[in-house]
């Protein structure tokens, strides 16, 4: 009997994430879903079922447990078809000329090293699959915008992404990078009326994740319709 494909999630309890579990258990996918809140994660495992997704609590910027949520994902469903490094962090007001400089150091450590600390501990697995890897960037990281450390460490996520798929090349692998506008989620202190839901992103995610082993979707930047004039 051949079993259902497994993707790893970062950033799951909420967001982008959780909508993207949403998904790809309706397109027939397990789910492995890491976030800090436990909580939030076993919420949403009772929401999908256990058969079908499973919690593992991580903090992003700690390697190790990276590496041990990987081993654990393959022991729990027998391998790793795809990962999607999800997990992010905002940034502060102020720019270069006045933002907290710890912000900084979140930032770097969740949205860039997080980032490259999932793919080095998932990369084996999902190299052994023949897989897929998803990354959260963001149209952030192809604009400019002012002041913003957030906007650079999404340059540097657009530039993990292109390197890792050269990298990759002839290995079967693909890898896609998401990068969405602004998004109505609890990324954000206050709504965003006008922005993309979580769900646009998660189904742009899943389509990427069901295309045939021959279309490798290399970017997909999605954006909200700008409101209508006479609205």
């Amino acid at each position: 009997m051949t079993h259902a494909p497994t993707l790893l999630i970062t950033g799951a309890s909420s967001g982008i994430g959780a909508a993207t579990a949403r998904e790809a258990v309706a397109a027939g996918w397990r789910v492995a879903l890491a976030a800090r809140s436990a909580e939030r994660l076993d919420a949403l495992v009772a929401e999908l079922g256990a058969g079908q997704a499973a919690s593992f609590p991580l903090d992003v910027t700690d390697y190790a447990a990276q590496e041990a949520v990987v081993a654990r994902v393959v022991e729990t469903f027998g391998g790793l078809d795809a990962v999607f490094a999800n997990a992010g962090s905002g940034g502060e007001p102020g720019g270069f000329s006045g933002a907290p400089v710890d912000s900084w150091r979140r930032i770097v450590d969740v949205n860039i090293l997080g980032v490259a600390y999932t793919l080095r501990a998932a990369l084996p697995a999902v190299r052994a699959a023949r897989g897929h890897v998803l990354i959260t960037g963001s149209v952030a990281g192809r604009r400019v915008l002012a002041g913003s450390m957030y906007a650079a460490s999404k340059w540097a996520v657009s530039a993990i992404g292109y390197n890792l798929r050269e990298e990759l090349r002839g290995t079967g692998v693909r890898v896609t990078l998401i990068e969405p506008g602004i998004t109505d989620t609890p990324f954000f202190d206050s709504p965003k009326p006008d922005g993309l839901r979580a769900e646009d992103v998660a189904r742009a995610a899943v389509y990427a994740l069901q295309q045939p082993p021959g279309v490798d979707l290399h970017e997909m930047v999605i954006l909200p319709t700008p409101p209508r004039n006479d609205a």
